[in-house]
């Protein structure tokens, strides 16, 4: 296990006081760990005190959400587990005056006990407190009654509503009555890819296959409902909706905010592709996303995964959704974009024209097939040798790039110099990365070589290449030496010229080439890198060829056998 914490013991109380350190309006209780509002009036004063909580590991939930019109104060066990009632009692003290306090309370066992006993003791010294639990997990609807069901991560609107109800004054049975009505319209449901792993334990707390993930999760590390193989966003997404459905909880025409939660290690790339396929969903089936967000709203420390949040809302409630707070953790905002392509302005290349196709047009592409071919195959190698030295990216790169030469149309091959310019214009859409534009540069500066040849020779064909290897140095900067592409391709083309100046027949000359590309590619092993994402590393890359460089002598190797 690998954690940035000093003492399993204490991160709780080291994660609070990190919390409120970045926080001005937050402070940290002496004797317990409770984050409340540090500018709160005189309690005779206050108005109604918004308090929630439950074990920590769950963050930015809570302390991120103490602030003006959210929570009045955070209450944080240890992680995973409820904090204690007196811990409660005294946020429960420092946030709230006559007033009174709403508790928060998600429906776990320890939770409800604690804070529920702390309500008792407070209302006993006088202080008015009224307790909503939110149960919202609907991935429990066939194994417990409603009732009992667990407080996920939908429990971050319903603090947003009831501390935006607090914050306009309105009394603790109105604040109470805002935050009960909106927990029963509430509808959460959780999916894993894979355990978290607790400091003080030290280990995930179960495991999975490769390929499995666990379906309706809580958020205490624990195993799901039921276990599946891993499957495409839009499918597990379906699977969400479908069970709030089946709940009796979404129909078309029902108007609602949706929350796309992160687990903890979910990226905001996934999380986005998530959230594009809710609102997708949602849309085709009538429903109407007022608010939606994507964010780790609520974590299960570093699982990775995702939770829905379904709440359906009114204008009243929608008003304290958008009303403003101070809490640092609300990503705040949450409108949805209705108008979301622009569409295509087309290009500024015309058509390919329909034309005779020249025989050296058509070998052409027959070799640039050859060479796609090559390098589909090659991807996982490639991938591989990235991964050592670079971001992993070079065979999605060259397979993407491949694909698109070889969904070429005959036209694009009527002559070797439009052949060219086609294929240069291919890779450059379809390779985003470092590849693309180099290998677009070399090919069209090799096309402007050779415009107007219509059966170019093998001399026009070498002097084409030299220009094109010319065209990648000027455009990227790399010399022989640098450890880059440059190194296969310079000595290929060298090779291929010298060759042909022999008087060597054009295939003998052109396996020159490829043993000079081979040798070079070679040579990187021994290099240190120059240039690029390899030179981060230093000498650490040496011992690893360079894999644009072997990418060079695929495809070289494959206009041989063409």
């Amino acid at each position: 296990m690998k954690k940035l914490i000093n003492d399993p013991s204490i991160v709780v109380r080291e994660m609070l006081e990190g919390v409120v350190a970045l926080s001005p309006e937050t402070i940290l209780l002496a004797d317990e760990n409770v984050v409340i509002q540090s500018d709160l009036p005189e309690p005779a004063r206050r108005k109604v005190a918004v308090l929630s909580g439950g074990g920590s590991g769950h963050e930015p939930a809570h302390a991120g959400y103490v602030g003006r019109g959210m929570l009045t104060a955070a209450v944080a066990g240890d992680v995973f587990t409820s904090p204690s009632t007196d811990a409660v009692l005294a946020g429960i003290r420092a946030a709230s005056g006559p007033a009174g306090a709403l508790l928060i309370v998600k429906n776990y066992t320890g939770d409800r006990l604690n804070f529920g006993l702390a309500a008792e003791l407070a209302r006993a010294e006088g202080i008015p407190v009224e307790i909503v639990v939110v149960a919202d997990d609907v991935a429990l609807r066939e194994t417990v009654p409603a009732d009992r069901r667990r407080g996920i991560a939908g429990t971050v609107l319903i603090h947003k509503l009831a501390g935006a109800a607090a914050e306009q004054g309105l009394p603790l049975e109105e604040v109470a009555r805002s935050a009960r009505s909106a927990s029963e319209q509430l509808s959460s449901m959780g999916i894993s890819l894979g355990p978290c792993t607790l400091p003080v334990v030290g280990k995930p707390g179960f495991s999975l296959g490769e390929q499995e993930i666990e379906i309706g999760l809580g958020i205490h590390g624990e195993q799901g409902v039921r276990r599946m193989p891993i499957a495409p966003v839009d499918q597990l997404v379906s699977l969400v909706l479908e069970t709030i459905e089946a709940d009796g909880r979404l129909k078309s025409g029902d108007r609602v905010v949706l929350l796309v939660n992160g687990l903890g290690a979910t990226p905001p790339m996934e999380l986005s592709i998530v959230a594009r396929s809710a609102l997708a969903a949602l849309e085709s089936k009538g429903v109407s996303v007022e608010r939606a967000w994507a964010g780790t709203l609520l974590s299960a420390l570093d699982m990775p995964g995702f939770s829905l949040s379904i709440l359906h809302v009114d204008i009243r409630s929608l008003e304290l959704i958008d009303a403003p707070t101070s809490a640092d953790a609300w990503p705040g905002g949450g409108a949805v974009n209705r108008n979301r392509v622009l569409p295509s302005l087309g290009s500024a290349e015309g058509p390919i024209e329909s034309r005779r196709i020249s025989p050296a047009g058509k070998r052409l592409q027959r070799t640039a097939q050859a060479v796609a071919i090559a390098l589909i195959a090659a991807e996982a190698h490639l991938t591989e040798l990235d991964s050592i030295t670079g971001d992993g990216d070079l065979g999605a790169s060259m397979k993407r790039g491949a694909e698109a030469v070889l969904a070429l149309p005959d036209a694009a091959f009527a002559d070797v110099a439009g052949g060219l310019m086609a294929m240069g214009d291919a890779l450059r859409r379809a390779i985003a990365g470092s590849s693309g534009p180099f290998y677009a540069a070399a090919l069209l500066r090799a096309s402007r070589q050779l415009a107007g040849i219509e059966t170019p020779t093998s001399a026009e064909m070498a002097g084409a290449f030299s220009a094109a290897v010319q065209a990648v140095s000027d455009l990227g900067g790399a010399k022989a030496g640098d450890r880059t592409m440059i190194d296969a391709l310079r000595p290929a083309a060298d090779a291929f010229v010298a060759s042909l100046a022999q008087g060597q027949p054009t295939r003998e000359a052109w396996q020159e080439a490829i043993a000079a590309g081979i040798l070079g590619a070679e040579a990187t092993k021994a290099m240190r890198p120059r240039l690029g994402r390899a030179s981060y590393l230093g000498d650490r890359a040496i011992g690893h060829p360079d894999g644009g460089a072997v990418a060079v002598t695929v495809w070289l190797k494959a206009i041989g056998a063409a």
